[in-house]
């Protein structure tokens, strides 16, 4: 037998360990079957003023970087969709400040490239400025050109030099918050301080890409003295309401980030632009949420040198806020009045001729059409009066300009106590116009004079009519009304309606100024870019087809309401100080603005009819009955009663009922028509809509109960009775023929139910008939299903008994085959003795017989295979061959 060599076997061993790695790592890996990415090309032409990286070289763009003044680069990915759209507006910014600005464009993709392996930006276009060694500063404004050169240019020179008080003025009357720093440049070129009041200018742009705060040098030393800033180095924060500041050195260290932070910590807005980026935001709902505001959009220029309508909004700001008449905020307005009033008159359009042709004492703005109160015997007869203060009463102080003016608050003090000694009016007043002047302790005034009249509710506008209410006071409309029809509320003038015809009233006056501390309605002004959002604007209300996109609104999400300025007026600040005096008052003429969805995608042709918020008031208030169900989508419940009201529909006639509904989230209605509850219905009666009547909530929406709860309402019978006229008899005959003719109908219609309902109970019948007979053979097959369930228990019985005997079989041959193996140990055993014992009894033999068998022995050796003598032993071999047979049938046995 060989020696085992271990030394060889750990190296067979290990060998075959790296073998089977090496295969690993080189026969398992599959073939790269995916094409690699195309190298990059140039993404701006090459003729084009940016520098195109589109390799990504990032340390190239660093080296040029350090060796310009003021460096932009462009992050851009060439798949993106926005840099793509981005593209064009760099160029453009590039033409106009490629001999100041190094415009650098770097992709940022590839991944080969040095950008993409350094820099992890999260969305593309990435635009950052450097100026000299400070940087980045990034970019998150609108990509547009101009708003991408306007920041350029505040980068570059981040701070505004101030050399006269006329551009001083202009600097503080601005609406954004400015900040002034003094520095004598006579003693030194760089007086200390500057470059830290120069980076921290830097600094606020990189915080705010708005650039909401200003800065400014000033270097002279008597205009210095108007800011109250006497040493070199000191910093001045001006505010329009609070006191303004100076930067405390002995508190602060003089840092860029400390002055920045105490800048934008102290700052004072009048209002701010707001630039929604499109997405998923929480910008809009942010601010709403402080209360009610104010949106403006107007188109705005960022390159242009002057902004009127941003200037007359910053006056119309200042006054609104200036609640202590602060001498400071009176010298800026008349600073901006004094700039800004010739070139916004050439620019302002004039009211139309007729309207200026307008008898003084129409023009008069201390007279104001008041629409009194319904369900008054006095309402009755007339229903619109004109409420004039009367001038030359005690209590009155006369106008310092040449025509008589009176404040809105006046005004509106004189409607309260108008509506509050109504009673005392009606007992003066007669079937005919009457004036009567009447003594009130409620107002400021001692008298004022009231001339009510009717007026025809048809009248579609005081304002576009050619023969005004006001020419004509002794002219008394009838009111003619039709069947089952009400005319549509008219539309009467109020205060700013008034102060719109006639702009030059109030021009002096002073009653708008401090409105936000007298009110419990202060509004936030904000800004919005007309040319870039648009889109909002439409979506709270302005035309989407306009040649001048401005547009004014105000919403309330407190109060879930929001008003518009008439997009026919001009956006000036007449108008709007007459918007936001409306909106200011207790008892505010503003109509809250209903947003609706477009009637033309509802067909007509429907047995429901669709009604939305412009077709609100011709299909419900206008038409006959009507059963008016609100839905929303997300109501559950409200599907489920589509077939319902689709059986209501086909039951009634079309001329005497008509069944509407209206989606309440998609269109918005008077309070007086909302419900707090889904589904909910509602019927107006004929001729009666202010009796509507709500659905009771208990009762289940079934057709039977509708019908019930229908003709229980329209009943003639259920009208009130001290209704203003009676119906005449025509009125009462035809009403009559109308419910019986309704009562025939819905007998046919009986009738053909009664049919239904015997068919449905033959087929009742045949129906019970099939359950008998299914219910026999569920019997049957009930049976049969015990019968198996017995037989499976039997077989699962014997099959357990098989089971058992199978284990006992396999257990017997268990000890049989411990028993073979016994056997076979001792026949082993059997066979070593037998052998012995052939060897002790061939030894003992051949001791007791050694001379014969010497003797017997020839010389020579016998040949094999001769006889034997007898007597002789037999050969060793014999007994093996003896034991063969033995063996043999040992085996057998085994």
């Amino acid at each position: 037998m060989a020696r085992r060599r271990p030394e060889l076997l750990c190296g067979a061993v290990a060998l075959g360990c790296a073998l089977l790695l090496a295969l690993k790592f080189t026969c398992s890996r599959a073939k790269d079957v995916i094409i690699p990415a195309k190298p990059p090309v140039s993404f701006f032409s090459s003729r084009s003023l940016v520098l195109d990286l589109f390799q990504g070289q990032l340390d190239y763009a660093e080296h040029v970087r350090r060796d310009s003044e003021v460096v932009l680069l462009f992050f851009y990915a060439p798949w993106c969709g926005q840099s793509i759209a981005a593209r064009a507006e760099i160029e453009h910014a590039a033409s106009r400040l490629s001999d100041q600005v190094l415009f650098v464009a770097i992709n940022c993709w590839w991944n080969q490239g040095k950008c993409r392996k350094q820099k992890h930006f999260f969305y593309f276009p990435v635009i950052h400025l450097y100026h000299r060694s400070f940087g980045p500063i990034e970019y998150k404004g609108p990509m547009s050109a101009v708003y991408i050169e306007k920041f350029v240019r505040r980068v570059m020179k981040p701070l505004l030099y101030i050399p006269s008080q006329s551009e001083l003025l202009d600097f503080l009357s601005n609406y954004e918050p400015g900040v002034l720093g003094y520095f004598e440049f006579s003693s030194s070129p760089q007086p200390p301080g500057y470059l830290t009041f120069f980076t921290s200018a830097l600094h606020s742009l990189k915080k705010d890409y708005l650039g909401t705060v200003r800065f400014g040098v000033i270097t002279n030393k008597h205009l210095a003295k108007l800011v109250s800033l006497v040493h070199s180095g000191s910093v001045y924060l001006h505010r329009h309401f609070n006191t303004s500041l100076v930067f405390p050195r002995e508190v602060l260290n003089y840092t860029a980030e400390n002055i920045y932070k105490w800048a934008s910590e102290n700052r004072e807005t009048l209002f701010r632009w707001l630039r929604p980026h499109g997405g998923k935001s929480l910008l809009l709902h942010n601010e709403l949420k402080k209360g009610p505001a104010l949106f403006l959009f107007i188109p705005f220029n960022p390159l242009a040198e002057s902004h009127p309508l941003i200037d007359e909004i910053t006056e119309v700001a200042l006054e609104y806020n200036n609640c202590h008449g602060d001498q400071v905020v009176e010298r800026l307005l008349q600073h901006l009045r004094r700039v800004d009033t010739p070139v916004f008159q050439s620019l302002a359009p004039q009211p139309p001729a007729p309207l200026l042709d307008t008898p003084p004492v129409a023009a008069s703005p201390c007279c104001n059409s008041v629409v009194l109160p319904q369900g008054h015997s006095f309402s009755r007869t007339h229903n619109v009066c004109e409420l004039c203060v009367n001038q030359t009463a005690g209590g009155l102080r006369p106008s310092s300009a040449s025509m008589s003016q009176c404040s809105f608050f006046e005004m509106a003090a004189a409607l309260d106590s108008f509506y509050l000694k109504e009673q005392t009016f009606y007992h003066a007043a007669s079937d005919s116009m009457e004036c009567s002047n009447f003594l009130t302790s409620y107002s400021p005034f001692s008298y004022y004079t009231a001339c009510c009249r009717t007026i025809n509710r048809g009248v579609v506008s005081f304002i576009d009519s050619e023969q005004g209410v006001f020419e004509t006071p002794t002219l008394a409309f009838s009111s003619l009304e039709k069947k089952c029809e009400v005319a549509a509320p008219s539309s009467l003038p109020h205060i700013e309606e008034n102060r719109y015809l006639f702009p030059e009233v109030g021009v002096a006056s002073t009653t708008f100024t401090g409105l936000s501390c007298r009110t419990n309605k202060t509004l936030n002004i904000y800004l919005l870019d007309s040319n870039l959002f648009w889109l909002y604007a439409e979506r709270l209300g302005a035309p989407s087809s306009t040649h001048v996109k401005e547009f004014a609104t105000i919403v309330d999400v407190k109060e879930e309401s929001h008003y518009i300025l008439d997009p026919k007026q001009t956006l000036m600040k007449f108008t709007l100080e007459s918007f936001i005096q409306n909106f200011s008052v207790l008892y505010s003429p503003l109509k809250r603005h209903l947003i609706g969805s477009d009637p033309a995608q509802f067909p007509s042709q429907h047995l429901i009819t669709e009604v939305t918020t412009d077709t609100f008031w011709e299909v419900v208030l206008q038409r006959q009955d009507v059963l008016l169900l609100y839905y929303a989508p997300w109501c559950g419940f409200c599907p489920s009663l589509n077939h319902v009201f689709i059986q209501l529909a086909r039951l009634l006639p079309v001329d005497a009922l008509t069944v509407a509904r209206i989606d309440v989230s998609q269109n918005d209605l008077p309070w007086e028509f909302m419900v707090d509850r889904l589904p909910t219905v509602l019927f107006f009666p004929c001729n009666r809509k202010d009796l509507s009547v709500k659905y009771p909530e208990d009762l289940p929406i079934t057709l039977p109960n509708l019908l019930r709860f229908i003709l229980h309402h329209s009943d003639p019978a259920s009208t009130p009775r001290n209704s203003a006229r009676p119906p005449p008899e025509e009125c009462l005959q035809s009403e009559a023929v109308l419910q019986q003719g309704h009562i025939s109908h819905l007998e046919r219609e009986i009738q053909k139910l009664r049919a239904e309902i015997s068919s449905l109970h033959r087929a009742q019948a045949q129906v019970e008939g099939q359950l008998s007979s299914a219910r026999r053979d569920e019997r049957r097959l009930l049976r049969q299903q015990q019968t198996l369930e017995k037989q499976h228990g039997l077989l699962q019985r014997h099959s357990e008994q098989l089971q058992a005997l199978y284990a006992q079989k396999a257990r017997e041959l268990e000890a049989l085959a411990d028993a073979s193996e016994t056997l076979l140990t001792e026949n082993a055993w059997l066979k070593i003795l037998v052998a012995t014992m052939e060897r002790k009894l061939e030894g003992q033999d051949r001791a007791e017989d050694p001379a014969p068998r010497t003797e017997a022995r020839p010389e020579h050796s016998e040949p094999t295979g001769a006889p034997r003598l007898p007597g002789s032993a037999p050969p060793p071999s014999n007994v093996s061959s003896t034991l063969a047979p033995e063996r043999k049938s040992e085996n057998r046995t085994d």
